[in-house]
């Protein structure tokens, strides 16, 4: 098991923007919010290599999650 502590910043926060997505898209697919919360938070990324990363975390989870 990797300590996940030890990674540098950089893949720490792709693992954040990740968990994030996944609960979004949860989110969205239980109803306690609408899809525009995924332009919404990814409009607040200013870095746009987060953003797109982000994105292609919340289409990986909708296809998961099986949300259209």
């Amino acid at each position: 098991m990797n300590n996940l502590s030890l990674l540098p910043p950089e893949e720490k926060n792709k693992i954040e923007l990740d968990k994030q997505a996944a609960f979004f898209v949860w989110k969205v697919k239980n109803a306690k919010a609408g899809p525009e919360l995924w332009t919404i938070e990814a409009e607040k990324l200013e870095d746009e290599a987060e953003r797109l990363f982000f994105q292609q975390s919340i289409e990986k989870y909708k296809t998961k999650m099986g949300v259209a």
